[in-house]
């Protein structure tokens, strides 16, 4: 009869060199806060960040479809 515990060992040894570090979470307010300007200059860069490529690709997929048919 097969023992598991040589098994699990054998499955667990890789993931013993994988230290992942704690996370250094606060429950503290932050020391300077982000201001609406700042706020609303970082939602508009992520904002047109993944939606210009997006934008450009829709705004040339019938040039894309043709010269995918040649």
């Amino acid at each position: 009869m097969l023992r598991p515990a040589p098994t699990v060992r054998l499955l667990q040894a890789p993931l013993r060199g994988w230290l992942v570090p704690k996370a250094h979470i606060s429950a503290k307010p932050a020391r300077t806060p982000t201001s609406p300007a700042e706020q609303a200059i970082g939602l508009s860069v992520m904002f047109f960040s993944f939606l210009t490529p997006a934008g450009w690709v829709l705004a040339h997929l019938e040039s894309y479809k043709s010269s995918s048919t040649h």
